[in-house]
């Protein structure tokens, strides 16, 4: 069982997502049974809420010698147990300390203990009782109606609303409701207190007619307490919403981060740094995805770095018959004044010089394909662009005598870059102008915040949209021709390429919006200088 969970990385996220929810699950019922805690508590104190209230507001509107007889008359009408103390010498805890000090009830079960502080007295109620019957619940509407009925009616409505009604609402009848059966009202003229069930809600309603008043007082009905409320339900709901969400989140962040790392390895290995190598830390799917591609790193490196060798090894061993080839004209040449056959020498001698520096473009792109350039950091120096420039027109003019080569005018800028390679780029672009071109080719200069671009157009035909994606491919062109003024070896543009893709930079082509030809962009960004 260890191997598959080792080996299976999906197997192994369904497991712990498992195990997530198992663990949501058990939040989620201890959450439950905490708030049906809560709710009970809170429905306990509704429910001793009136008799309580009533109780220590009576005893403190009543003088500290009358509070004893008053007491005797609450016990023996409610069937409680009760004692007056100082809060300050009861054993109580901080919490219960402060949910007094905000007036509430203090309710415990098995047997029942409900304790209360007096309005604005530092006396403490205790009332204990076995259980709760109907008993209690009749004598507290009748110690209620005994204390409204000694009252003026005008204040009756703000004695009632100086007691905590809990779950018993508390309401004043000037008649009696409807509904009533003979015997109930013979009860309620009595001085009893009879009981009524609303059968739609399973709710209780007490009825009490105060001494000697055609007034009436109805508590309830009585809700049960038995649904959570939704400020309970809602944090529960969120709060388990935000657990699983964190535990998935983690779970994913693990895979993310090791599918980012084979992701930037897989960058690195595009951008030319073939040494690059995933980190193994298990033998599970992404392990195995892990090995196997550095395996095809591996292979890759190794196919690139045979190529390169033999590219380097056939260019340099064609020098040696070329060299003899070019000896053997020259010695054949030097033998005869027939100027037919000088003329032929004076060609085959041109294409030994063409074949020369063929040999020369792929020794340059075979070593700018290599990991010497590409994955490896340029030697770098700061290049004055506009002499450099300079220099290249100087090379080129005397070749190209019918058109004219310019520098547009600008500011002097520096860039740190390899000079003999940004040299190289800027010189193969410009000759590659002056094959197509018809009279002028223009160099710009354009000193950038982050780069520096050098622009080559030319007033050639320039080249067409949909071939400008292939230009850059080595040994492609766009006509079959192979005359040596226009035709070129197609290597130029893919040695531009490489070049700057070695320096972090790109090279573009659109069409000039001055000549009218084609315009090639080199974008070689800025450097540091090294520490």
């Amino acid at each position: 069982m260890r191997r598959v969970l080792s080996n299976g990385s999906f197997l192994r996220f369904y497991l712990l997502l498992g195990i997530a929810l198992l663990v949501v699950f058990v939040i989620a019922l201890m959450g439950r049974s905490f708030i049906e805690q809560v709710r009970r508590e809170d429905y306990r104190e509704q429910l001793a809420a009136l008799p309580m209230s009533l109780m220590t507001q009576r005893l403190a509107d009543t003088s500290a010698e009358q509070r004893s007889a008053l007491l005797e008359h609450f016990s023996e009408q409610l069937d409680l147990q009760l004692t007056l103390q100082p809060i300050n010498e009861a054993d109580l805890g901080y919490f219960e300390r402060s949910r007094l000090e905000q007036g509430r009830i203090l309710v415990a079960e098995k047997p029942w203990l409900l304790q209360q502080r007096l309005p604005g007295d530092t006396w403490l109620l205790q009332a204990r009782l076995d259980d709760w019957s109907e008993h209690q619940w009749h004598g507290s509407i009748e110690l209620l109606g005994e204390w409204l009925a000694a009252a003026p009616a005008e204040e009756r409505d703000g004695r009632i609303a100086q007691l905590r009604s809990g779950s018993w609402p508390l309401q004043r009848l000037s008649s009696l409701p409807a509904g009533l059966t003979t015997a109930q009202q013979a009860q309620l003229a009595s001085g009893n207190v009879i009981t009524q069930l609303v059968s739609d809600k399973l709710s209780i309603t007490l009825l009490y007619q105060l001494p000697g008043e055609q007034e009436w007082l109805k508590a309830g009905p009585i809700s049960r307490g038995d649904t959570l409320p939704l400020n309970l339900h809602l944090p529960l709901l969120v709060g388990l919403m935000i657990v699983l969400s964190l535990i998935i989140y983690l779970i994913m962040r693990s895979i993310e981060a090791r599918m980012a790392r084979l992701e930037l390895a897989a960058t690195r290995i595009a951008s030319g740094r073939l040494e690059t190598r995933v980190k193994v830390e298990s033998g599970d799917f992404l392990g195995r995805l892990g090995m196997a591609f550095n395996g095809m790193a591996n292979q890759v490196q190794s196919l690139l770095r045979g190529q390169q060798e033999m590219i380097r090894a056939v260019s340099h061993e064609l020098r040696t018959p070329v060299a003899r080839i070019r000896f053997a004209v020259q010695m054949v040449e030097d033998m005869t004044d027939q100027p037919a056959i000088r003329r032929q020498l004076q060609g085959i001698d041109a294409d030994i010089a063409e074949l020369d520096e063929l040999v020369d473009e792929i020794l340059t792109y075979a070593r700018l394909g290599g990991e010497t350039v590409n994955g490896a950091e340029l030697e770098t120096a700061l290049v004055e662009c506009r002499a450099m420039a300079e220099r290249v027109i100087d090379t080129l003019s005397p070749l190209h005598k019918g058109l004219a080569l310019a520098l547009a005018p600008g500011p002097e800028i520096e860039l740190l870059a390899e000079p003999r390679y940004l040299q190289r780029a800027v010189q193969n672009l410009v000759g590659n102008a002056c094959r197509h071109a018809k009279s002028q080719v223009v160099i710009h200069l354009w000193d950038e915040p982050n780069l520096v671009r050098i622009d080559v157009e030319d007033d050639g035909p320039g080249i067409p949209p949909e071939a400008r994606a292939d230009i850059f491919k080595p040994f492609a062109r766009l006509d079959d021709s192979r005359a040596r003024s226009s035709g070129g070896y197609g290597l130029g543009l893919s040695i531009v390429q490489k070049i700057m893709a070695g320096h972090g930079g790109s090279v573009t082509i659109d069409t000039s919006p001055t000549l009218g030809g084609a315009r090639f962009t080199l974008l070689v960004p800025r450097r540091d200088p090294p520490a």
